[in-house]
């Protein structure tokens, strides 16, 4: 049995199918192959991982946001995908093609259809990304945290981040999350509010991000503050743990993750997303009262410092009641059964 995982470009679609990989490979039965892209992360994270028995990477790139002939030539190298595509599923006689969306995932979503092969479709933002909109219709299953009427609620994360899950009950340390490339917004709020949080005796954990490490650190320095700054790192989950509350970007990997780790968060949508799906995330969780939310043009330092006398307990028992375990395990059976 074959199964075919697709889809990248971004790394918060490439962790949906690692962390789904790790559980299919607990079966060595399996036959697991993987179709993405030249552009992108694709290559990075799966070139080299021995778990997938063929990897096939394809001359694709996304069709919006080009010109004209640009469209035309994105068109060109998605159709000779989607031939290549057709071919990989007779050759290794896939059953189910699992797909996480994003440009990489086109020409085999395609192929599945024109091939009559079962697709699984994960859908990570609440806004629906334009390829999983166009192909729910055609999907066997739709899985969505955010879907009533999904399959599976769970969200693929590693098991670490439920593990850590705790109860907050004040905030003796604050995280700022602001993703491995870093948000400039986070990190001059985080200065902004650095000397209040030192006068509390309130630590501050800060991922900069890779570009900016140099410069925030230096700033921390000249304020005479404390505070353990990073960029990209293996050890995120770690120092979510350590946190009491976290401001923090909207991805739906992040926001999971500190959902899962039940720790009460104020989150900043990165303001260009496409769709704006940061924001709809965010406001999944603050409609039922799980999180806070501030977009970037309404930032207010002083508002956000009130909200460290909240009730943390309160959010973060409703964190560990709302949030589901093993969802990467759940989407391996769902693929197996089929």
């Amino acid at each position: 049995m074959s199964i075919i995982m697709t889809g990248g470009g971004t790394g918060g679609h490439l962790a949906i199918i690692r962390a789904v990989k790790d559980s299919l490979v607990l079966d060595n039965s399996k036959d697991l192959v993987y179709v993405g892209s030249m552009a992108g992360q694709d290559r990075a994270w799966f070139e080299d991982d021995n778990d997938f028995s063929s990897k096939y990477f394809f001359e694709t790139r996304g069709v919006v946001n080009q010109g004209t002939l640009g469209k035309v030539k994105s068109l060109f190298m998605m159709l000779k995908a989607t031939l290549k595509s057709i071919g990989i599923i007779r050759k290794h006689k896939a059953k189910v093609i699992f797909c996480v969306g994003g440009f990489s995932a086109a020409p085999m979503a395609f192929a599945s259809k024109l091939t009559g092969t079962p697709l699984v479709i994960h859908e990570q933002n609440a806004s629906l990304g334009s390829l999983n909109k166009l192909l729910k219709p055609y999907a066997k299953y739709f899985i969505s945290s955010y879907l009533d009427k999904s399959p599976i609620k769970a969200y693929p994360l590693k098991n670490i981040f439920f593990t850590n899950a705790h109860l907050r009950d004040s905030v003796k340390t604050v995280i700022f999350v602001g993703g491995s490339q870093g948000a400039k917004a986070i990190n001059t709020l985080a200065l902004q509010i650095a000397p209040e949080l030192k006068q509390r005796g309130i630590k501050i954990i800060h991922q900069a991000g890779s570009k900016n490490i140099d410069e925030v650190k230096e700033a921390y320095s000249k304020l005479d503050i404390e505070a353990d700054v990073f960029g990209f790192t293996n050890k995120l989950a770690e120092y979510m743990n350590k946190a009491d509350f976290a401001i923090a970007r909207a991805g739906a990997s992040t926001l999971w993750e500190l959902s899962a780790t039940a720790l009460p968060t104020l989150f900043i949508p990165y303001p260009y997303a496409t769709s704006d799906h940061q924001y709809y995330n965010a406001k999944f969780l603050v409609d039922k009262n799980l999180a806070w939310l501030m977009r970037e043009d309404e930032l207010d330092s002083k508002e956000i410092l009130k909200l460290l006398d909240s009730d943390m307990r309160e959010k973060s028992q409703a964190l560990m009641d709302i949030v589901q375990k093993d969802g990467s395990l759940k989407i391996a059976k769902l693929l197996t059964q089929i």
